[in-house]
């Protein structure tokens, strides 16, 4: 139900100004229409140059008679007729535009100033719509841009805007498509390319993230030095159990050391031995 009630507001609002062509060109139009249609066939040779029209593939030509839309559907692509002095009409590309956002300053929800630019692309849906619900559509698209970016991102935090610019497009791009639907124009996307924080946030956010690296590197060492003196203790008792463990440990570094530095010689002394030393 929601959907069908949007089509049918973009649509009445597509007629806004084009609904007042019920009334036709009444008989002093239609007297001037005939008349300037005799004089094309009397100087046809020459006119046939004025009358003929040729639009190309990606272009529509929305035609008007004595100021009134002719029809509600664009002509082309191809060749078309119109009626000299009575008629003109005005080309519309229907190929994507794209068009860059400039860096707007804008006040976060959190007080954070901040630069933001971006990129829109649009392209025209109705040829019609576009030229007679608004002067420039082009330009109106542009400057609506620039306001929607700047009201969608007054709204968000600044973590919301560093981490979800995916959300934040797709946002912009709901808002404008709906505000520039009654102009016959289709908004199909919308990307953040930047956003440039300033020079004293950019160092406080690095010393953060710097403490924060520290703190986790003392955590981990903390808990390596933990599960190390664990594993003496353990070993310590396994030892103490058995005292030809301990000689077997003795044997095992002088192997060691033997093999690393051949000058070295070390003598082993009972630990009972020392500690008759140390009591005396």
């Amino acid at each position: 139900m929601e959907m069908e009630s949007e089509i049918e507001r973009g649509a009445q609002s597509k007629q806004n100004l084009i609904s007042e062509n019920n009334g036709g060109l009444g008989c002093c139009g239609w007297i001037l229409v005939i008349i300037s249609a005799f004089f094309s066939i009397l100087i046809f040779p020459i006119s046939v140059f004025i009358s003929i029209k040729i639009v190309k593939e990606y272009e529509r030509a929305v035609i008007f008679r004595l100021g009134r839309i002719t029809d509600r559907k664009a002509k082309g692509p191809g060749i078309f007729f119109i009626i000299p002095c009575t008629d003109s009409f005005v080309k519309v590309d229907l190929r994507t535009i794209s068009f860059d956002i400039p860096p707007q300053e804008i006040l976060t929800k959190d007080s954070v100033t901040i630069s933001v630019d971006g990129v829109v692309y649009f392209r025209v849906n109705d040829p019609v719509a576009s030229v007679a619900n608004v002067s420039s559509a082009d330009y109106s698209t542009r400057l609506l841009a620039q306001t929607t970016l700047r009201n969608v991102l007054g709204t968000k935090n600044l973590s919301e805007v560093l981490s979800d610019r995916e959300g934040i497009s797709q946002s912009m791009q709901m808002t404008l498509d709906e505000a520039t639907d009654s102009w016959g124009i289709k908004v199909e996307r919308v990307e953040i390319k930047d956003v440039k924080l300033p020079k004293q946030l950019q160092r406080a956010m690095a010393a953060e993230a710097e403490a924060a690296r520290e703190a986790r590197a003392k955590v981990i060492a903390a808990e390596g030095e933990m599960n190390a003196s664990r594993a003496l203790k353990e070993a310590s008792l396994v030892i103490s159990e058995s005292p030809s463990a301990l000689q077997l440990r003795y044997l095992q570094t002088l192997n060691t050391i033997a093999a690393e530095k051949n000058s070295t010689i070390i003598f082993p002394l009972p630990m009972d031995v020392i500690s008759h030393f140390m009591k005396k």
